[in-house]
């Protein structure tokens, strides 16, 4: 007899990825820019909080563009979290791009030209149109379908109504389908743009709320318009400079923006554009919103990108530049000289400085528990002691790193709270930057190419190579 296959059923969950500023949601600042405590994530660097924040504030208010801020403090001291909290604050309508100084390198155009898209991606622009629109709610659609399929065109009746009128519209081909493919019936608010024929559905008529017994979650009830039922409205719509010159440049047109292949970008497209925004910025039909752009390692960049970003900071339309480094006096790259922060000179001197201090033990402790939280891991009290200990004498990035490796090792057991023998457990496992140092001091000689000299290997060399 044949064997009765049953075909197999999987829940499928959502996987949310955690990343390690994923618990950021804001500076954590209050009405009057002074920090809090633990907010929004963020946990101590106060002075550092309340200068963003100013940054924050007057970005906001359109008082400052075309200027530059350094993040500057040793590595794990919060910089890209910082950073991270300013694009959370200035909320979706403010252009934030954000680059690592390495990508320059391997990208497929020349550096000045990622460097420039970068900066355009970094600045808005928020048209303004005026156009008729015809808005009311359904009363009801009859659509005739003609007899013999293909015969004729279908053609219909739209009654639309507010609180004062109720019109009757005659419908075309176009337009049954497009009220075909939103699903509209009667009971329904829409709103009808006579330019482009866009239908938008805005909700359920509050007084059609009680026909349905059974109604999706995401249903949305709004109120019968009132007035006339075609009205002159004024849309806003927000793109970046660099998508206007995506669609402009005559390669794939917009198609580029979902390909992400944009290429090179000549300079003629660009002041074209330039001049256009210039003319609509004069006719108030549209107005610039200086973003800001984030360079992650910007001690990576060379003197020719210094020397870019010198020019392209005192242009008209520039964004706010924020740039991070933990470098200390080092050499700027492309060149033989040595300069604080591999920064060259004339470029530090126009950077406002925002200096990070290492963290405190108790606010080791703190970010240690938003970690935990954020990735849902239960921690003895005891197990947290030593967790922030281990965070103290090694890194804050060891520190966090060894959370979701002690739940791992917490479930291998079949335990339901992390303890002490369990982050033991892991930090036997995983070596910190310290102790790999002190093995590689020890076994050397059986490692390939190795350049300390014999008998040098204790632990105080280990430290001061890792110092």
């Amino acid at each position: 007899m044949a064997e009765l296959k049953i075909s197999e059923m999987r829940d499928l969950t959502r996987i949310e990825r955690i990343g390690a500023h994923s618990h950021i949601r804001g500076l954590g600042l209050d009405s009057a820019l002074e920090a809090r405590a633990v907010s929004e994530g963020m946990v101590g660097q106060t002075s550092a909080r309340k200068a963003a924040g100013v940054i924050v504030k007057m970005v906001q208010q359109g008082k400052i563009a075309g200027r530059a801020v350094l993040l500057a403090g040793q590595p794990g001291s919060g910089k890209t979290a910082i950073a991270m909290g300013m694009a959370k604050s200035l909320g979706q309508e403010t252009p934030f791009a954000m680059l690592a100084g390495s990508e320059l390198f391997s990208l497929e155009m020349s550096k000045t030209e990622a460097l420039m898209q970068a900066f355009r991606k970094a600045i808005g622009v928020r048209i303004k149109e005026e156009t008729e629109v015809i808005e009311g709610e359904v009363v009801e659609i009859q659509i005739d379908r003609p007899a013999v399929a293909g015969a004729a065109s279908k053609t219909g009746k739209l009654t639309l109504k507010t609180t004062e009128m109720e019109t009757v519209y005659d419908l075309g081909a176009k337009m049954i389908e497009a009220l075909g493919k939103e699903k509209v019936q009667s009971g329904d608010v829409i709103a009808i743009d006579k330019t482009s024929g866009k239908i938008t559905k805005l909700g359920r008529s509050f007084s059609r709320s009680r026909d349905y017994d059974a109604m999706g979650p995401q249903t949305k009830f709004v109120q019968c318009p009132d007035g006339e039922l075609q009205k002159r409205k004024e849309i806003v719509h927000c793109v970046t400079l660099h998508e206007i010159d995506v669609i402009n440049s005559r390669t794939q047109g917009f198609l580029a923006l979902f390909t992400g292949d944009t290429g090179e970008i000549r300079a003629e497209v660009r002041e074209q554009i330039d001049t256009k925004v210039a003319e609509w910025r004069e006719e108030g039909k549209a107005e610039i919103v200086p973003g800001v752009l984030f360079i992650d390692e910007v001690h990576m960049l060379d003197i020719e990108c210094f020397s870019f970003l010198n020019r392209a900071l005192e242009n008209d339309m520039a964004p706010i530049l924020v740039v991070a480094t933990n470098r200390g006096i080092t050499t700027i790259r492309g060149t033989n000289y040595k300069s604080p922060h591999g920064i060259p000179i004339d470029f530090l001197d126009r950077l406002l400085i925002i200096s990070t201090q290492p963290y405190t033990e108790e606010d080791i402790r703190k970010i240690l528990d938003i970690r935990c939280q954020e990735e849902d891991v239960e921690m003895s009290e005891d197990a947290k002691v030593l967790l922030t200990k281990i965070g103290v004498d090694t890194s804050l990035r060891y520190g966090i790193h060894l959370i979701t490796a002690a739940a791992l090792a917490c479930q291998k057991r079949n335990g339901k709270i992390v303890e002490m023998e369990d982050i033991s457990r892991v930090y036997e496992l995983f070596y910190d930057v310290k102790r790999s140092t002190q093995y590689l001091m020890e076994f050397q000689s059986q490692y390939m190419f190795n350049e300390v000299p014999a008998g040098e290997g204790d632990e105080d060399e280990a430290n001061a190579m890792v110092s």
